[in-house]
């Protein structure tokens, strides 16, 4: 495998760390499923995408070339570019999900013990809750009032705001902690997270968390009821940053799965007039089960098809499940990249290193490939056509050696509709941590996969 970044030259370098720090802003500011797709929103429209909600009103025909949207319930955003074939020959489709791995406010967090304020917890997604203490945390949500209004949250991330987190025993303190095994060093009902320790002048019982609310209330007018239809999530504090002395790699919160969502965002940005109907969806709730009206199992991406063979011709259920079944898609999510430190997880031909570009995971899933989609060898041929023809370095991986470990992705629920689908995405180290590590070259190579796959696949 020869690494991707000895194909460019020092220009093309430069494009590289470009498109990367695009990247690395994007996931610094977006660290929420909301918020990635107010920022993705605000990106397809700098691009002439519009809602697609207003040609559904207005029943306003769609033409080949039109650029559209559609956000779901504020937490899923699907976009389509309309293709020059009719839909019932299938769409070329990059699904990405925009959920990480987090740490949520309960609907009653807080509360208070020896004056200090905390607020109570339940994690999101596989996390190991160890290394979640001692770490600078920033809240980012919404509080929804009953009056219909709605109160962004973000404090944490301004230098200027204090930050929470997470305290851990001391070492001087920790000989029975030390025995423990590592899932039970810290149990998730202790992931507290500390607010404060000043009392509110001349209040009697819980005077520091008295002194909270009344912070909450000064300036964001919400009290402790809204507490209960608010969506807060802990996550790191602070921007992502360049990893390594070369600048190489990019250490930050929620590489699984923005890294893929926003490379296939942007590789929609540079398509024009396809052939086929291209689409990308950045999608909820993969990190728990794609569950909930926000996840893939929902109906809403499906619903879309209908309204857009509807907006292409007219609705007819035949066509409307020939598109689907006629699709082609990269369930494009990250892959375990080569750890140095962890060697022994890996069996060496069959995993994916830094610099090796995109990842293709026939299978993922666990235990015998149970519960994964396992792609097609016809499918992954064309899909190699296309992208050696394009000049576009990939890989190909298993996530560990059998039985070490395993995961999933969308894949297998997309594929219900007998459409072709791989996974297909970026190498991450430290998957699932507060932290993770991604190549920039492997980052850039995704985008020229997709945008590849988009107007090439036939």
């Amino acid at each position: 495998m020869e690494n991707a970044w000895n194909k460019y030259n020092k220009k093309q370098k430069q494009q590289v760390f470009d498109f990367a720090e695009g990247y690395r802003q994007f996931i610094s500011d977006c660290k929420t499923e909301r918020e990635c797709v107010k920022k993705g929103v605000e990106i397809a429209e700098k691009h002439g995408f519009k809602d697609l909600q207003d040609f559904i009103d207005k029943k306003k025909a769609l033409k080949p070339g039109d650029k559209v949207y559609f956000v779901n319930k504020s937490k899923d955003l699907a976009l389509f570019i309309i293709g020059k074939q009719a839909l019932e020959n299938g769409m070329n489709i990059l699904g990405a999900h925009i959920d990480s791995p987090r740490i949520d406010l309960k609907q009653h967090p807080l509360y208070e013990d020896h004056d200090i304020a905390l607020a109570d917890t339940h994690y999101y997604g596989g996390i190991k809750a160890y290394q979640w203490v001692t770490l600078p945390l920033a809240l980012h949500g919404v509080v929804c009032k009953k009056d219909g209004s709605i109160v962004d949250i973000v404090i944490g991330e301004d230098m200027k705001d204090p930050v929470v987190g997470i305290s851990d025993l001391l070492i001087h303190l920790a000989a029975q902690q030390m025995q423990k095994k590592a899932n039970e060093v810290i149990e998730g009902e202790d992931l507290n997270i500390t607010i404060g320790s000043m009392p509110l002048e001349k209040e009697e019982k819980d005077a520091v968390k008295a002194n909270i609310l009344k912070l909450l209330k000064d300036k964001y007018n919400i009290e402790e009821d809204d507490f209960v239809s608010a969506e807060i999530e802990v996550v790191p504090a602070g921007p992502a940053r360049d990893y390594g002395l070369d600048s190489s790699m990019i250490m930050g919160y929620g590489h699984d799965d923005r890294v893929c969502a926003y490379t296939s965002l942007m590789a929609l940005m540079e398509i024009e007039n396809p052939e086929k109907t291209v689409s990308c969806m950045l999608v909820d709730k993969e990190e728990v089960g794609s569950i909930g009206s926000t996840g893939m199992q929902s109906y809403f991406y499906e619903n879309l098809v209908a309204e857009l063979i509807e907006l292409t011709g007219g609705y007819d259920y035949l066509k409307f499940r020939r598109c689907l079944a006629n699709s082609k898609m990269l369930s494009s999510d990250v892959s375990a990249a080569y750890d140095p430190n962890y060697p022994a997880v890996n069996e060496m031909k069959n995993t994916c290193f830094f610099g090796g570009g995109i990842v293709m995971n026939k299978y993922v899933g666990s235990r015998g490939k149970s519960g994964s989609n396992d792609a097609n060898p016809e499918f992954i041929a064309e899909i190699r056509k296309v992208w050696d023809d394009a000049k576009v370095s990939w890989q190909t991986a298993e996530i560990g050696k059998v039985n070490q470990g395993g995961g999933g992705t969308i894949a297998y629920i997309m594929a219900k509709y007998n459409m072709q689908v791989i996974d297909s995405g970026v190498g991450v180290q430290n998957m699932h941590a507060p932290w993770e590590v991604a190549s920039k070259v492997d980052i850039y190579e995704a985008k020229n996969a997709y945008v590849t796959f988009c107007e090439k696949m036939k």
